[in-house]
């Protein structure tokens, strides 16, 4: 692990340089990284995975986003739609890199496909066992992260909207799409494509627990009061006050299934 985590440091360290805006954006990623490493590691442990299963998740979570660095470099967005899918980039430079090349070939092909399918729709049907469990580990992790990263990044822009040196994806305003809203409330997923203001992409935010694979990253999420720091950057009215009801009613009953489980598995064994 020491070999992979020097080889990332080494990799992101040549993409600093004197442009402000490009280091800021780097250093997001690179952070993104190694926190999303220390979630998959809160997962692993939580899922009582092996040890080798928990060095495999945590190559998965340090490479995941490797592609990031050069999509910002080339086309100076982290948006896919906009630029490249940053996975199938990701899964490029690790085999152009060879960083893996000393892995055995059954365990190269878990952290391979895993990347590659971290940030895809939905995962591809014909996923089982290993590969199936290792992608949807990083997809939880990644997520826990991701929603501090914007909660964090929201209240920075809205503190200094002038000096901010992050990337705003979508137009800032008031306004928010009815059909999302719509969405949300039938416990649907948003789809990128239909996201049009900078309140659509916190709307798909918040439901992004419709998603979430394993009852722990629910309950980190709900420690860490992510969706409630989340809602307060939204306006506040009904609509998204229904939206709120009904997101922290299911992240409430994910738990208290786990929680009936466990007490269940519990009498029997009594």
């Amino acid at each position: 692990m020491k070999k992979f985590r020097a080889w990332f440091v080494d990799y992101v360290a040549g993409f600093y340089g004197d442009d402000e805006y490009l280091n800021a954006n780097v250093k997001l990623k690179e952070d993104h990284t190694q926190r999303t490493c220390e979630e998959i590691r809160y997962l692993a442990k939580e899922l009582d995975l092996s040890g080798n299963q928990t060095r495999i998740a945590e190559v998965i979570a340090l490479f995941h986003d490797i592609g990031r660095f050069e999509q910002f470099v080339r086309y100076r967005t982290y948006v896919d739609s906009r630029s490249v899918n940053h996975c199938l980039l990701g899964l490029e430079i690790l085999r152009q890199t060879k960083v893996l090349d000393g892995v055995a070939y059954p365990e190269r092909q878990l952290i391979e496909k895993a990347v590659e399918y971290h940030g895809s729709r939905e995962l591809p049907k014909d996923l089982d066992g290993e590969c199936l469990l290792f992608s949807k580990l990083i997809r939880d992790a990644d997520k826990i992260d991701v929603l501090y990263v914007v909660t964090d990044y929201y209240r920075q822009y809205a503190d200094n909207p002038q000096g901010f040196k992050l990337e705003i994806e979508l137009p800032d305003g008031p306004e928010y799409s009815t059909e999302v809203v719509k969405e949300l409330l039938r416990g649907q997923r948003i789809d990128y494509s239909e996201l049009r203001t900078l309140n659509d992409m916190k709307l798909c935010q918040l439901g992004w627990v419709y998603d979430v694979n394993f009852t722990p990253t629910l309950k980190r999420i709900k420690q860490r009061r992510l969706l409630e720091m989340l809602v307060d950057f939204l306006p506040k009215n009904k609509d998204i006050e229904r939206v709120k009801e009904k997101i922290f009613e299911y992240v409430d009953f994910r738990i208290s299934q786990e929680k009936k489980e466990h007490n269940g598995n519990l009498s029997h064994m009594i």
